[in-house]
């Protein structure tokens, strides 16, 4: 039985270090602590049930009892008995979490932050992966099966990360493994008795077995087999080993993303950086282009019950791009650039680009171009460290040119694909309600476009979440808060509510961070917005998210921005090409990067500088120092008032005539019970006061002195009369506290203290009764004792805990008893 309790905490611990993988997927270690709570609640009760003897279908219920009490623990509602019982409430609560979790997944990206609903569900998986893996190693005696369920725990990272999955939590958990299965199988052997060698000699516990130190060596090379092993593939040139403890940032080794094409999930990508407080620079553009639009990267085109989704893309070689300027109708024109990117930090199966390129350099037959999103991807490859130039076509047309496309066919193709559109009651309220009496395309993309307008209510925040189901559309447009993401997501929708085909693009705005020709891209720069199709002119971008809260937002002549006034198109240029106009660009009042130098706006259009706080910030600053200076005589004189309040005035209660000549001045009598009690308190809290004033006056304390031995030499050290007559007393009052059957009665302490103090106070120097005032000795002598004190405590609980550790080291869990 001691065995199998053993084998259990093994269990628990391998469960735990399999789940280092999950580190590669949160911002903090706080799911580490409530997972390791929970396991060690699960292993806990399942050692207790196992010592009862119960069967194993009782364990597995004790451990999903646990399991639910250690949830309702750390995820409680607040309405639960005795604060660890669940309630049907609680059971809701969970359900709720589970709910949130999901929306979480959708809105973050890799690193996540610690939300309850992903923490919930991470300590329920863990959790439950702990009971499997002790039911199967302890219960039914088959450690080898555990290994599927903790591979379920790494299988997380995996699914997360393409290519650069993290070698280092893989080898704690193949470790965690090995050292399940070398426990088991070191606890069926030591069934068998004890060890002897071919000539009968016993060998003792801590002797190495050779089968053992091979059994270890194979487990080594196999762990490092199976890390090095990938490399051989392909597509992993660029993984393991070449990341191995890259955690991501994000948009990098971890975004909340699947595999190439259709796993990627842009959506979450792009909330995770927006939510980032660090700005990394991804990407770096230099293109001939005077006003070059956004660079975009992907496209979101699927809409099902869900939201938006990304759809597997499918394409030709990146050398073999079709010509986007065939088929152009009437009044659009074409101007060819080209472009050279640099990729930084910015690292998926997606290349940023802009739109209808023409050729591309520099990559290799990896990549390929997906007509249909106008994207370069990889199934194998990744864009960080990419270096690439590419032509590219931008096509010019202006207000009139959108107005006079006529609309799609039904049996068009892309009016069958990019119309699709779940029915939401709401949504369709209210496009009918906007487009009603537009009768061209772009009348009704306009008045859906000016719906997102500050004028109807709608305002920039980050903070809300960046779900884009039919649900999440309703409650955008009934909230009207939300970011780029929402906007992009709504508009298109009602855009095909409206049976006009769009789509949700992904790129970068131009940025603030421009040199000559060349535009450095952040994380804070990824932007989303909608794509409508139109007849002859192609994918026509609408960004309805609010130009002032975008870093970089480009508004157009066909689309200019809705809380301003439309711009006037002059009428020597009648085309305007996406990104020129009299908005494009980034204004300098819309940067989000503006310093606390740039003054603030008034209401009266007035710009203010900040007033200066550093006085104030100065002046709080000598405050607290005053006040943390202040702290040792605050609490000198707080004691001093407590022991005077303990020490009043024995009331002279004779009770018998005590032995032996009274004091100069003190009558004594006998007291018993708790008045004896009481006046022996009072003689000790006076006697402490005295030597602290001893200790405050730096005069020399010998603990080793009897009381009667200090008052002497204090009287002989110079002490007045009046003085030497309190000393005496105080030092008669402790030695009966201390030694006598009865204390002494009948002297006041008080005031036999405030003359010991005058007296040593008048005999001291300037400078000991400045210290003694403000920076009492006793007070910093007390507290340096406190801090030897807790040291000494420190190292005692150290050192019991690294002999607790040493029971539970791999080598004596190996090894256990000799005799069992």
């Amino acid at each position: 039985m001691r065995g199998r309790r053993h084998l259990g905490f093994v269990a628990a611990a391998a469960t735990l270090l399999s789940a280092a993988p999950l580190s590669a997927i949160f911002e903090r270690w706080t799911w580490l602590l409530q997972s390791t709570l929970a396991v060690a609640l699960i292993a806990g009760v399942a050692t207790l049930t196992r010592s009862l003897r119960a069967p194993v279908w009782a364990q597995v219920l004790s451990m999903l009892g646990a399991l639910l009490l250690g949830l309702t623990w750390l995820f409680g509602s607040g309405g639960e008995l005795l604060g660890v019982l669940p309630t049907p409430d609680t059971i809701a609560h969970f359900g709720a979490l589970l709910n949130a979790s999901a929306g979480d997944m959708r809105s973050y990206g890799v690193k996540v932050p610690d939300t309850d609903g992903l923490l919930f569900v991470t300590v329920l998986g863990v959790g439950s992966v702990a009971i499997v893996v002790d039911l199967l190693t302890v219960g039914l005696r088959r450690p080898a099966l555990a290994g599927l369920p903790m591979l379920a725990i790494y299988s997380v990272p995996v699914a997360v990360y393409v290519e650069n999955v993290p070698a280092l939590p893989f080898i704690v958990g193949a470790i965690g493994f090995l050292w399940l299965l070398v426990a088991d199988n070191v606890n069926r052997v030591r069934h068998f008795g004890r060890r002897f060698t071919g000539d009968g000699r016993d060998v003792d516990i801590w002797e190495p077995s050779p089968l053992a130190a091979a059994g270890r060596r194979l487990a080594v090379v196999g762990v490092v087999i199976a890390v090095l092993l990938p490399l051989a593939a392909p597509q992993m040139t660029n993984g393991l080993l070449n990341r191995f403890n890259n955690t991501g940032t994000g948009v990098g080794e971890g975004n909340g993303r699947g595999g190439a094409g259709g796993g990627v999930q842009l959506f979450a990508a792009l909330r995770g950086q927006l939510n980032q407080t660090t700005v990394t620079d991804y990407v770096k553009v230099t293109t001939n282009e005077p006003d070059p639009f956004y660079l975009r990267f992907g496209a979101a085109d699927q809409l099902r019950s869900g939201g938006f989704e990304v759809r597997t893309p499918t394409g030709t070689p990146v050398n073999k791009i079709p010509d986007p300027r065939t088929g152009a109708a009437p009044g659009v024109s074409f101007q060819t650039y080209r472009a050279q990117v640099e990729v930084t930090n910015f690292n998926m199966p997606l290349l940023p680009i802009y739109s209808n390129p023409v050729a591309v350099q520099n990559l290799d037959s990896n990549w390929l171009y997906d007509r249909g999103t106008q994207t370069v991807f990889s199934t194998r490859r990744q864009s960080k460290g990419k270096k690439y130039s590419f032509d590219y076509v931008r096509s010019a047309y202006n207000q009139k040119v959108l107005e006079g496309v006529a609309p799609l066919t039904r049996s068009d193709p892309i009016q069958r694909q990019f119309t699709d559109v779940p029915p939401v009651p709401q949504v369709d309220e209210l496009v009918a309600r906007l487009t009603e009496g537009k009768q061209t395309q772009y009348a009704k993309v306009r008045a859906l476009y000016d719906y997102f307008s500050r004028q109807n209510g709608f305002s920039y925040s980050l903070s809300t979440q960046g779900g884009t189901s039919g649900e999440d559309i309703v409650n955008f447009l009934t909230s009207k808060v939300g970011f780029c993401q929402q906007y992009a997501a709504a508009l298109a929708w009602l855009v095909r509510a409206a049976d006009i085909p769009s789509r949700v693009a992904f790129g970068f705005t131009v940025g603030s961070g421009r040199q000559d020709n060349t535009y450095t891209l952040t994380n804070l720069n990824m932007h989303a917005w909608t794509e409508v199709y139109f007849s002859g002119v192609g994918w026509v971008p609408f960004d309805a998210t609010p130009a002032a809260n975008v870093t970089g937002s480009t508004r157009t002549e066909y689309a200019p921005d809705t809380d301003q006034p439309d711009p006037v198109a002059p009428a020597a240029v009648p085309t305007a090409a996406p990104g020129v106009g009299s908005t494009a660009g980034p204004n300098p009042d819309d940067r989000l990067d503006r310093g606390f130098d740039d003054g603030i706006v008034g209401a009266d259009g007035q710009v203010t500088t900040a007033a200066t706080t550093w006085p104030y910030w100065a002046g709080g600053g000598v405050l607290v120092l005053l006040l943390l200076l202040a702290v040792p005589a605050l609490l000198r004189s707080s004691l001093r008032r407590r022991r005077q309040v303990a020490t009043v005035a024995a009331t002279a209660t004779a009770l018998a005539p005590a032995e032996g000549d009274p004091p100069p001045g003190v009558v004594r009598v006998v007291a018993t019970g708790a008045e004896a009690d009481r006046l022996r308190a009072d003689a000790h809290a006076a006697w402490d006061e005295l030597i602290d004033t001893m200790v405050d006056f730096r005069v020399t304390v010998d603990r080793t002195e009897t009381p009667r031995a200090t008052a002497d030499r204090l009287v002989a050290e110079g002490l007045s009369v009046t003085g030497a007559d309190a000393a005496r007393l105080l030092g008669r009052a402790e030695e009966r506290a201390r030694y006598a059957r009865a204390p002494l009665t009948g002297g006041e302490l008080n005031p036999a203290l405030r003359t010991i103090r005058e007296s040593l106070s008048a005999r001291a120097d300037r400078r000991t009764r400045l210290l003694a005032a403000v920076l009492p000795p006793s007070v910093l002598l007390r507290w340096r004792l406190a801090i030897m004190d807790g040291s000494g405590r420190f190292v005692t609980a150290n050192s019991q805990l690294r002999e607790g550790m040493l029971r539970w080291s791999p080598r004596r869990l190996l090894a256990n008893r000799a005799a069992r």
